[in-house]
């Protein structure tokens, strides 16, 4: 009989067979349905996920423009992706009365950044309960220019009784001209763009690391080129600031030059994280052996409650093996489920727009400046805050990847996802150990990162 080892590899290879137009069949066990009245003051109904403009990738833009990593819940009721009318707003903690999403409180307790409270339920936590700490830099590189950007996050740290951004602790930088607005957001509406995603990857690196300096790096467009002189510039910020970390929320499909631009994602003093995607496959820079890829999860709360009772993985998270980038060093310890290739996720953590994140922008968004987010546009710059919290400050990236699958396996330092799937077909499974859906597992505490 085959070892579990063995059937993921061989589940692994078949997905990148499917990409050659392969034909693959996976089966997936589900377990029965848990059926519990729904809460009385919660929304009843799916709702659906919309797909923002900025995150769709069309073939020709393969290696030459990137996408956004995130999507838009829309709870049942609501008509489009307007969010939520300013009328509808409470004066503080959960933004929306009847509405579930992340905050920064029940972030910082399902990932053990505080004293755990029990249940980790966003809509008792106190404001108070967030995450504290974060020192030196978190860089956060996007395309095409957020005018709204303090305010914004201003606005998000009030509600939620983070500390205010200042200009010691805020900076929007580029590099050499303020970039022009992202043309999507004017066409489409502000939910519809890169501002959007600019405004995600701020709000979760404040919510956990608010005394981190954060920089915004805006990069003149979404070409790679752009975007990679933008990540050079943040890499130099974050090191004139003594270490800390880069995030980025964007990527494109593989292409056959990409390992050319790796060493792009090198600097002394700088660990630089990437969102592998919201779809089935691998993305570029993700695969890089040079960041830290990170996968998505969806958390598992009882709809009577809201309590949350499990982390599991997120079935359109990206992953898998690159075709062009070889296996890394760090990575010997799971050969034999990646074989020669560079195998993504390294980590994850909550993407799943059905457990999404409250966000605030008011760029061209009209007077609704609320909604709830997903995708790994959350978990990249979530994971990067973590590991500035725990103030460890490795030396590189590379050192980074060695000190996360040295301590993958330590049960205190990270939550092993073993329910779920992924990939093409669902063909993938979260199991024991590092696996194509969610790596190696997620966040616990600030040990071992």
């Amino acid at each position: 009989m085959r070892s579990e080892r063995e059937d993921l590899v061989k589940r692994t290879l078949l997905g990148i067979c499917c990409l050659l137009s392969v034909a693959c069949v996976a089966s997936l066990a589900q377990e029965a349905a848990i059926v519990r009245p729904a809460p009385a003051s919660h929304r009843v109904g799916s709702g659906r996920i919309v797909t923002p403009q900025s995150s769709i990738q069309r073939p020709e833009d393969t290696g030459r423009y990137a996408r956004t990593h995130f999507k838009i819940y829309v709870p049942p009721g609501k008509a489009d992706v307007e969010g939520f009318a300013d009328s509808e707003v409470s004066s503080s903690g959960t933004p929306i009365a009847g509405y579930y999403a992340e905050t920064p409180a029940s972030l910082a307790c399902l990932y053990n950044q505080v004293t755990v409270t029990s249940g980790c339920n966003p809509a008792s936590l106190a404001n108070s309960k967030h995450a504290t700490g974060g020192s030196k830099a978190i860089a956060i590189v996007d395309a095409y220019h957020y005018p709204t950007a303090l305010a914004d996050l201003t606005k998000y740290s009030s509600q939620f009784g983070l500390p205010a951004p200042t200009s010691s602790t805020f900076t929007v930088a580029n590099t050499g001209s303020t970039p022009p607005t992202d043309p999507n957001c004017a066409i489409y509406g502000g939910w519809n763009c890169w501002s959007a995603e600019a405004a995600l990857d701020i709000d979760m690196a404040h919510a956990m690391a608010p005394a981190a300096h954060i920089y915004l790096v805006e990069a003149q467009s979404n070409s790679f080129t752009d975007l990679f002189a933008a990540e050079t510039k943040a890499i130099a910020l974050v090191k004139a600031a003594g270490g800390g970390e880069v995030s980025n929320s964007w990527g494109g499909s593989e292409f056959s030059s990409e390992t050319s631009w790796d060493s792009t994602f090198v600097g002394a003093t700088v660990v630089i994280f990437a969102s592998t995607g919201d779809q089935e496959g691998t993305e570029y820079p993700s695969v890089s052996p040079n960041v830290v890829a990170v996968g998505g999860t969806t958390i598992s709360r009882n709809p009577a409650t809201l309590n949350a009772e499990r982390e599991i993985s997120w079935e359109d998270g990206g992953g898998g093996l690159s075709p062009y980038e070889p296996r890394p060093s760090y990575q010997n310890s799971i050969s034999s489920r990646i074989g020669s290739h560079r195998g993504v996720p390294d980590v994850a953590a909550v993407a799943n727009p059905r457990t999404g994140v409250w966000i605030y922008d008011s760029f061209d968004t009209s007077s609704p400046h609320w909604n709830i987010f997903g995708g790994t546009s959350v978990a990249s710059p979530l994971w990067a805050a973590i590991v500035n919290h725990a103030g460890h400050f490795s030396a590189s990236s590379v050192a980074e990847l060695t000190t996360v699958y040295a301590n993958a396996s330590t049960a205190a330092d990270y939550r092993d996802i073993t329910y779920g799937s992924c990939g093409y077909y669902e063909g993938w499974f979260a199991v024991s150990g590092w696996d194509p859906c969610t790596g190696s597992g997620a966040p616990l505490g600030t040990a071992g990162k």
